[in-house]
């Protein structure tokens, strides 16, 4: 195993149990603690987790970014929940848009039996997944790639976004406060959900129920801005009151 398809592993572990021991790693991947330490060291200089005595915690910052393919190994069974939920909504002959989430991706898998579905993505791995479809009209938003994540983000990508029109936009977000509304922990990214949802008729806010109460970097929009917030739990009673009189609908 490469250095570094050990440290995704060693991260994915980290997302899901939230931390990890060294004499633990060592033995499971076949190499020296020493060598599982520097693994550690490195992850914990990107900002990705905080070492500790004899092992490290996951960075449970909201303005730090899992690398794309890790993040899509984590909480696999609320994304798929909240996916299905989502692709519920999509029918035949629908123009959509979906962000790079990896939620974004289980919807695309749960809808690829619809016919004739018109498709606006800056996600590199949906375009991928869509490669087959020939009944479908695929569009890419074009721009630059994001370094550690399989987006397209940048003025070029926001300006396609903005040339069209959608019948429902699903996007993702790492917070979601009653008072900042819904956040995200990277400016670029931000604005790619700002105009994906400004192009739609119908918005959804696809958000895990970790994240209800918690505010990130950069502000998107105003939660009063949603269509529709799907999750994968029931929110507090305050939140599905505040919900209910913002006119806001909450699928879970």
């Amino acid at each position: 195993m490469l250095a570094i398809e050990r440290r995704n592993a060693i991260l994915a572990r980290l997302s899901a149990e939230g931390k990890v021991i060294v004499s633990d790693l060592s033995r499971e991947f076949d190499v020296t603690e020493e060598t599982i330490r520097r693994d550690l060291e490195k992850l914990d200089q990107e900002g990705l987790a905080k070492k500790t005595y004899g092992g490290a915690v996951v960075n449970k910052s909201l303005n730090t970014d899992l690398p794309y393919h890790v993040r899509k190994r984590v909480n696999v069974e609320l994304k798929q929940h909240i996916a299905e939920k989502i692709a519920d909504m999509i029918h035949d002959g629908d123009y959509i848009m979906l962000d790079a989430s990896s939620t974004a991706i289980f919807v695309t898998k749960y809808i690829k039996h619809l016919k004739n579905i018109t498709l606006i993505t800056n996600s590199v791995e949906i375009l991928l997944e869509l490669a087959d479809k020939d009944d479908w009209r695929v569009l890419s938003t074009g721009g630059s790639l994001k370094k550690g994540a399989l987006s397209l983000i940048g003025s070029s990508a926001e300006r396609m976004i903005r040339d069209f029109h959608v019948d429902l936009a699903v996007c993702s977000s790492k917070g979601i406060d009653m008072t900042t509304g819904i956040t995200d922990s990277d400016e670029k990214e931000a604005e790619i959900k700002q105009a994906i949802f400004a192009a739609a008729q119908r918005k959804v806010l696809a958000v895990d129920s970790t994240k209800f109460d918690r505010i990130a970097f950069v502000r998107v929009c105003d939660i009063g801005e949603m269509d529709t917030v799907v999750t994968d739990a029931p929110p507090s009673e305050r939140w599905m009151e505040y919900l209910k009189d913002k006119n806001v609908e909450l699928v879970y």
